[in-house]
């Protein structure tokens, strides 16, 4: 609980009961990418009187202040993650829409090479597979 407080306080915002209880999830989340509904049914099933709205408003707060990275994967919802400041990529599963975190040190190293031959140097970069399971069989028509 102390720890959230700070990180509120640090960022500048007021400590309010729906800013502690919607950090928390994210907390006990971490890892895991939830939308803002997902939020929203978790406080529901803690019997939290927090509305949708109130937790929209709280995620873009968050966002802003740098607590939040929100992700808008192709075809799904809005996702959000906490920002710890540790770089990763992601991967879709095209079937489940279940997001995979992973990082490359080769991967990394390859944009960078990339970005000097054209004479740049990456300032951010967000890479994102579409990906589906190996073992799924592939049947044409």
């Amino acid at each position: 609980m102390e720890q959230e407080t700070q990180e509120l306080r640090r960022v500048g915002l007021k400590v309010t009961h729906p800013r502690m209880r919607i950090l928390q999830i994210f907390d006990e989340e971490e890892g895991n990418h939830l939308t803002a509904e997902d939020v929203y049914k978790k406080l529901l099933a803690h019997q939290e009187d927090i509305g949708l709205a109130t937790v929209y408003r709280v995620l873009t707060q968050f966002e802003a202040a740098g607590i939040v990275v929100k992700h808008n994967f192709e075809g799904g919802q809005a996702v959000y993650e906490l920002d710890r400041g540790k770089h990763h990529d992601h991967m879709i599963d095209v079937d489940s829409g279940k997001v995979i975190e992973f990082v490359s040190e080769e991967i990394e190293r390859l944009q960078r090479e990339v970005a000097a031959r054209h004479g740049y140097v990456i300032e951010d970069h967000s890479l994102v597979l579409y990906v589906r399971p190996k073992n799924r069989g592939t049947r044409k028509g």
